[in-house]
């Protein structure tokens, strides 16, 4: 059971049914992390402002799946490590075997791997990282915008994590739990 309350979209502030209405035209649901974000329209507002920048990025759809499986598998957030194995598979169309792999920051490909193993570095040392692990990225091709747009789903995941963690938000998508403990 949630710990914060999961209204309905018609129960959500005005300012916040606006934008489920935006989601779930999109989606065609609204899951219930926006409607939970929807108790602040604030908090709604910038996640989906940021999820769609990022949308636009340089990062295709199947990395930014695999980097939000690494971050909620790192956060224990059973809530993100299900909704985005959904969306790896049927948006994204990555096989059982990447998005598992994707989980401990793995990869069959090299690049990818790299841009995992560097989104797990700047997550477990707060973007401290190393000039090594910063090289290591850039090596494998990735430009200067792309390291930053890694950043950026790092942080915007480690938001819907935290906020689903605190919530212990009822999961509205098929159920995968975390190997770790939270």
């Amino acid at each position: 059971m949630s710990r914060l309350s999961i209204p309905a979209v018609e129960q959500s502030r005005p300012e916040s049914q606006v934008l489920l209405a935006a989601v779930k035209s999109q989606l065609g649901m609204v899951p219930n992390l926006m409607k939970l974000l929807g108790h602040s329209p604030a908090a709604l507002e910038g996640y989906l402002a940021l999820n769609g920048a990022l949308g636009k990025g340089a990062l295709p759809v199947a990395l930014r799946e695999r980097i939000a499986l690494a971050v909620a598998e790192y956060n224990g957030c059973d809530y993100c490590l299900s909704a985005h194995d959904y969306l790896g598979r049927n948006v994204a169309k990555l096989s059982r075997n990447e998005l598992d792999a994707a989980r401990d920051g793995q990869s069959e490909d090299a690049a990818t791997h790299a841009a995992l193993q560097f989104a797990l570095r700047v997550l477990a040392n707060r973007g401290q990282v190393s000039d090594a692990e910063l090289a290591a990225v850039r090596l494998a091709g990735f430009d200067e915008a792309a390291v930053l747009e890694i950043v950026a789903h790092v942080a915007l995941n480690v938001l819907t994590n935290f906020s689903n963690n605190v919530a212990r938000t009822a999961i509205d998508f098929p159920v995968v739990q975390s190997r770790r403990a939270a």
